[in-house]
């Protein structure tokens, strides 16, 4: 599967008119198809404004003083309509509910495909091929109080997905699951990814469920990234940084181990990696 760059930040510095400051500044960054990313950083040091970028809600919704470039999917986001946007970019909100509003999850799914004018067959085609993607058929009728948080979860991935983005968007996709559910969800994540070609940004804090797929992990401060690169050559060779982030118990045991001159052959990012470590 042939990789192309979907996302390009050229430059880009934000300020909201509410704000004196600039909540983005300076940044370039590029982000492929095939891959998973993890964004990570404090509160406030411009994740949302990031994303908001991406998705045109900036300039479109949240005015303010906007420099530099955003291109997505080959359109530049200053010059494009949010409809346009949204049939490339998908986003999944952190609590499904706001998401989720139609009597079923049929015609949740269904929503979105009518809001595009699609005729009745193909709608009906997409949503019946993404229930069986996501192994939630057998909730088609269900209203969404009947629905665990997992079951919440995937419908509303089911909803975007069946709009065929090539960008999708999980904000804090774990943080309502248990350990359980948000392994399995991630799975699936990874497994869409590889399969679809899909590029996937994931904004998270508990990075122990997550670095394990990532491909990269950007790292936001102050408005500012100070490191784009695999979770591996980020711990491993960018220690100064990892005050920003919430470090994975695993990590703080590889650190804690390795100061005690334990060998270890690469930096540990996951439980998986610690044990692979440890049996060697």
């Amino acid at each position: 599967m042939s990789v192309k760059e979907l996302i390009r930040f050229d430059n880009f510095s934000f300020r909201y008119n509410s704000r004196d400051a600039k909540i983005l500044e300076n940044i370039n960054l590029s982000i492929k198809s095939n891959e998973i990313t993890v964004l990570a950083g404090p509160t406030g040091c411009g994740k949302s404004t990031l994303l908001r970028a991406i998705v045109g809600l900036i300039p479109n919704m949240y005015e303010g003083e906007y420099t530099g470039d955003v291109t997505v999917d080959g359109i530049k986001i200053r010059d494009a309509e949010i409809k346009e946007i949204a049939k490339r970019v998908g986003f999944v909100f952190q609590n499904p509910e706001n998401q989720i509003f139609m009597f079923s999850v049929e015609r949740d799914i269904a929503f979105g495909l009518e809001n595009l004018g699609l005729e009745q067959e193909i709608i009906k085609k997409r949503i019946n091929k993404i229930m069986r993607t996501l192994n939630i058929t057998h909730l088609a009728e269900k209203a969404p109080h009947e629905l665990s948080d997992g079951q919440k979860q995937r419908t509303a991935l089911a909803g975007v997905l069946a709009m065929e983005p090539k960008i999708l968007i999980l904000d804090e996709p774990t943080s309502l699951l248990d350990p359980k559910t948000a392994a399995e969800f991630m799975e699936l994540i990874n497994s869409l990814c590889r399969e679809k070609g899909m590029s996937i940004i994931i904004v998270e804090h508990r990075l122990d469920l997550v670095l394990k797929y990532a491909d990269k992990l950007i790292v936001l401060s102050e408005g500012r990234i100070i490191s784009d690169d695999t979770p591996e050559n980020v711990f491993n060779y960018k220690k100064d940084i990892i005050p920003e982030l919430s470090v994975p118990f695993s990590t703080k045991l590889y650190r804690k181990l390795a100061k005690n001159n334990m060998k270890f052959t690469k930096a540990v990012t996951g439980v998986e990696d610690m044990i692979r470590e440890v049996m060697k």
